[in-house]
């Protein structure tokens, strides 16, 4: 029941469906399959100070669920003619957001990444799906 109550607590939708890389204090949004959504600026994987220090602040929420798995699917707008453009950049990316939650102690056994590349409608951004979730299988 406390699981339920803390994920409940976690998933807030916001009125912005809007992805683009986060300002000081501003929560991570919903993504649109659960989970939280994090945008990327286009063409960069990095993770900018107010990200890690969002993400450092969902970490022990996800490091505190004891069962499950932890997904980070991650997406790339990019040129249409070469698909491992965005692959590799949403790979990089899926990666960078993986590092900010071990290093904020989320343990790495637990996560799993998905490189989704460009899709239609393309997007820059990694979404963090917590244990429990259906995993949309694109």
């Amino acid at each position: 029941m406390m699981r339920r109550t803390l994920l409940a607590a976690l998933l807030l939708p916001l009125a912005s469906p809007l992805v683009a890389p986060l300002a000081a204090g501003q929560p991570l949004p919903e993504s649109p399959d659960g989970g939280w959504r994090l945008g990327f600026a286009r063409g960069e994987a990095t993770l900018d100070a107010t990200a890690r220090q969002t993400i450092a602040s969902l970490a022990p929420h996800l490091a505190a669920l004891d069962r499950g798995r932890i997904t980070i699917t991650a997406q790339a707008s990019g040129p249409a003619d070469d698909a491992s453009i965005a692959r590799r950049l949403s790979l990089a990316r899926a990666r960078a957001v993986r590092d900010a939650l071990v290093e904020a102690g989320v343990e790495p056994t637990r996560i799993d990444l998905r490189s989704l590349g460009l899709l239609d409608p393309p997007a820059d951004a990694a979404d963090i799906l917590p244990p429990g979730l259906p995993r949309n299988t694109r």
